[in-house]
């Protein structure tokens, strides 16, 4: 994940204000730099890059407005922030003209400093999260622009081009559908019936009737024939969503689809050929059900001709941050009320949290604040206590570095499953070094 502090670079010729604002964004966890002058920022800039450049408009020697003309000709990825005790109106103007995303008047207070920079880094966040890169496009509906989503962009792509049956993995909440829905509707098939099923919602006794259809008089209570989901879907696709959860007498009729492509109406004698799209997905590891004899072998292999496996969102770093702000625009959009920011704070919590519950737990989480916010801004204290407290909290016992080292690499080593080659690539160490800091205890505070 990236949950990295931004960096912010100050440029303030008063020595005092200068420090106030420091030790103000310091302490609300940024990473910190100044400059009295313009000149001196244009140097440090230089040899290091800031997120965030906060500068005032009058200072000696070049203007804030002409270090902002130089960020913007010369480090596209930073955003720019003016505060000045000059407040005018035509001020205000020529600093948004120059490239300026807030324009704040002296005197502030230091929520009304964190609220405007937290609109800032928010937007920032939003531009390299949407930032264009054109291979692999994501398919219509999926979010995203992790690394870990490419390859998943580039088999959506791979499996609309062609009629192979898909099998979707992922955690629940991580968009199986939405990436059926994008293999159906990038395919030749896009104007047929798209037939989700949640197998595992069907009672079993029904589930044959449902997927297959029935004649009348196959049962009690079937006064007349009736079309399956494999019928209706013919021509399209239909996607068996939870697949896994159906029982093995089901599995071996599912089979029997895939092999012959014809479908067995309950109390009927003779099959009907159907010409459908299978895509099923499970949220449950495929090996282990195989082993466990939960998923037959041979339905494993016929729907397994293109497996995609959905990361789940806690993999997804900035993506988090992206679907946050999707969400907050729909939601406040149809509440006819004007989007949220988010604080740098609460944006440090969404991206530090393990989202056990993946998108539609962000979904449904960004709805609720949204919907119950009564400012502008989402802070730290409007969120539900799992994700605040993943931040650290005042008068926390302080940790030695080590400490903090360790758990950190405890940390990164769960989340991969104990794979160490793994963990050392997303830790930015070789393996060796990651095996001897796992063998060096922490050492005292």
């Amino acid at each position: 994940m990236n949950a990295t502090p931004e960096r912010i670079l100050v440029v303030e010729d008063s020595p005092a204000t200068r420090e106030m604002l420091a030790r103000t964004l310091a302490a609300a966890g940024f990473l910190v730099r100044t400059a009295p002058g313009a000149e001196d920022a244009i140097a440090l800039l230089s040899r290091a890059p800031s997120d965030l450049v906060i500068t005032d408009l009058k200072m000696p020697g070049p203007s804030g407005l002409a270090l902002v003309r130089h960020v913007r000709e010369n480090l596209p990825d930073a955003e720019v922030m003016m505060v000045t005790g000059y407040a005018t109106v035509s001020g205000a103007v020529e600093a948004v003209k120059c490239g300026a995303e807030e324009y704040l008047a002296k005197p502030f207070t230091e929520e009304e400093l964190l609220a405007a920079v937290g609109r800032v880094i928010g937007k920032l966040h939003r531009r390299r999260a949407t930032r264009a890169d054109p291979d692999p496009r994501a398919p219509q509906g999926l979010l995203g622009n992790s690394d870990v989503l490419k390859p998943v962009f580039r088999a959506i792509a791979r499996a609309a081009g062609c009629d192979a049956t898909v099998l979707v993995s992922g955690e629940s909440g991580t968009g199986k559908e939405l990436v059926a829905r994008a293999i159906h509707y990038g395919g030749r098939r896009a104007s047929a019936p798209f037939v989700a099923v949640n197998c595992g919602a069907i009672p079993e006794g029904l589930l044959e009737a449902e997927l297959f259809g029935y004649v009348r008089g196959a049962f009690t209570g079937a006064n007349e024939s009736r079309a399956g989901f494999f019928q209706t879907a013919d021509g399209g696709t239909i996607f068996l969503d939870e697949v896994s959860e159906t029982s093995p007498a089901m599995q071996v009729k599912l089979l029997r689809v895939l092999q012959d492509r014809e479908v067995l109406m309950v109390g009927a004698n003779l099959p009907r050929r159907v010409d459908v799209r299978i895509v099923a997905s499970t949220n449950r590891d495929t090996a282990t059900l195989v082993s466990k004899c939960a998923l037959r072998e041979d339905l494993f292999y016929r729907l397994n001709v293109i497996p995609i496996r959905l990361p789940p969102l806690r993999e997804r770093g900035d993506d988090v941050l992206l679907l946050a702000d999707t969400f907050a625009r729909k939601f406040a959009e149809a509440a006819g009320r004007a989007a949220p920011a988010f604080s740098p704070e609460a944006l440090r919590a969404l991206t530090g949290y393990t989202w056990p519950g993946n998108v539609r737990e962000l979904e449904n989480l960004v709805h609720h604040l949204v919907v119950m916010l009564e400012g502008d801004t989402i802070e730290v204290s409007d969120l539900p206590p799992a994700l605040r407290y993943t931040l650290p909290r005042e008068g926390a016992p302080l940790t030695s570095l080590a400490e903090v080292e360790a758990r950190h690499l405890r940390s990164v080593l769960a989340a991969c499953g104990g794979n160490r080659t793994q963990a050392a690539k997303i830790l930015g160490i070789d393996r060796k070094t990651l095996r001897e800091k796992l063998k060096t205890p922490p050492g005292p505070p």
